[in-house]
């Protein structure tokens, strides 16, 4: 059992890392998101029942867990208190369970105006986000004028704040991208009438963590998009506005880095990609459509449809690397049943010579030739198998050779997305004392 376990993505996200997150919260007490926003979406299916979270840590599906929402993560009230909505709806309690780090900073409706006019500025050199002020928003925050979620407690504070950061955020959107400015009033009302909701789930995170530790608490740490997205390590600048790694499970939610114990690297059994950016292992045929249509890769969060291409292992072992992975998890395993011929990327070729780290130079990584290992498919379904054993021996020699060449043990296989469509490797995350080999 691994007290403080930290779950990230290793492509550039959407690998599955809520259903995980989901799946293992029956061994922890607590689960926390320590970066991005509600750009995010972690699709949990249980008992065929769909559930999309953006903010709110995956582990809410679970009555007995505890959630916490991190200094890092930047928070739209309207959209936390619509998430908090629909769980009500759906019969999920989340009183008492949910807690919110005070030092959030806050994206506002500026923020999303900003956001929008840019992208549109850049047309088709646009960036691919989402659109809903979460750059702008951590943009503030850098630059010392972000409005954290504590400093609305205090209206007159918050009042005078509010409009100083909003006639600096008008006068851009007025000058340089000719927008209507946004009005004062209406912003500051919204925000006052959500903290009153909010309120009672604030907290001082690092406190709570430190106590939870102390009593010998179980801590998941949830990380959100994926490690070829992050801003510093990703493929700059078609990145995401935080950092996506695990060592950002300590600054976004204020735990130190030693307290960590396993990474767990999610990885889909193939890549995919929303947006703008390089994609080397792209696949623009019959077998990239296979892999979208039957890994149904459209986003949980924009709706947009997700380019599909071989695992690449080349990046994903520069992920590895970054994150420090103690163990994989390869997720929707059961989207490549029926192709006769796998591929999986294990060099780059760039001006002809071969390299086997990918450049860091983003226009130099779009100009990298893949160079492929083939594998034989199969032709069986692995779709639902719990049991290691019983996947085709095909799909044992894939899995194995994805394992050696990354000198990475795998952990967990996904072959479905429900929870129970799941084989477990290691005993340490065996799920009710089950070990699925």
């Amino acid at each position: 059992m691994h007290n403080k376990l930290v779950i990230v993505g290793t492509q550039w996200g959407d690998e599955g890392k809520g259903k995980i997150v989901d799946l293992l919260t029956e061994q922890y007490d607590t689960v926390v998101r320590f970066q991005g926003g509600h750009n995010a979406g972690h699709t949990l299916v249980i008992n065929g029942e769909k559930t999309v979270l953006h903010l709110i840590p995956s582990g809410i599906l679970r009555p007995q867990v505890q959630c916490l929402i991190g200094n890092g993560v930047v928070v739209s009230l309207s959209a936390l208190l619509e998430e908090l909505d629909t769980l009500h709806q759906q019969g999920i309690e989340t009183a008492g369970r949910l807690h919110i780090s005070s030092a959030c900073s806050v994206i506002f409706p500026y923020h999303i105006a900003l956001d929008q006019a840019r992208e549109n500025a850049l047309g088709k050199q646009a960036i691919g986000t989402t659109g809903r002020g979460i750059g702008p928003c951590y943009e503030d925050k850098v630059a010392r004028r972000g409005i954290r979620l504590h400093e609305i407690l205090d209206e007159a504070h918050f009042s005078q704040r509010l409009r100083e950061v909003m006639d600096y955020q008008n006068a851009i959107l007025q000058h340089c991208y000719h927008q209507q400015p946004l009005e004062y009033q209406p912003v500051l009302d919204e925000a006052l009438g959500q903290i009153e909701r909010l309120q009672p789930l604030l907290t001082d995170v690092p406190s709570r963590l430190h106590h939870l530790s102390q009593n010998g608490q179980r801590i998941l740490f949830e990380g959100a998009q994926g490690a070829l997205l992050d801003v510093d390590h990703g493929t700059y600048p078609y990145v995401t506005s935080s950092n996506t790694l695990a060592g950002s499970a300590a600054n976004g939610s204020g735990v130190g880095p030693c307290a960590i114990d396993y990474v767990l690297g999610i990885v889909k059994a193939y890549t995919t990609r929303v947006g703008s950016g390089p994609f080397p292992t792209e696949l623009n045929d019959a077998v990239g459509q296979h892999l979208g249509v039957q890994g149904h890769e459209f986003g949980a969060t924009t709706g947009r449809k997700r380019r599909c291409g071989w695992l690449d292992l080349v990046a994903l072992k520069r992920s590895l690397q970054l994150n420090s992975v103690t163990g994989l998890c390869i997720t929707k395993l059961d989207v490549l049943d029926g192709l006769e011929t796998l591929k999986l990327c294990v060099g780059y070729r760039l001006n002809g010579e071969r390299i086997a780290t990918p450049p860091i130079d983003g226009q130099q990584l779009a100009a990298c030739v893949p160079e492929y290992m083939e594998l034989p498919g199969w032709q069986t379904t692995t779709a639902g198998i719990t049991h290691y054993a019983a996947l085709p021996s095909a799909a044992r020699d894939y899995l194995e050779q994805i394992a050696t060449l990354c000198d990475t043990p795998i952990a967990i296989v996904s072959t479905g997305p429900d929870r129970a469509e799941t084989i477990i490797n290691d005993v340490a995350f065996s799920v009710s004392g089950a070990l699925s080999t």
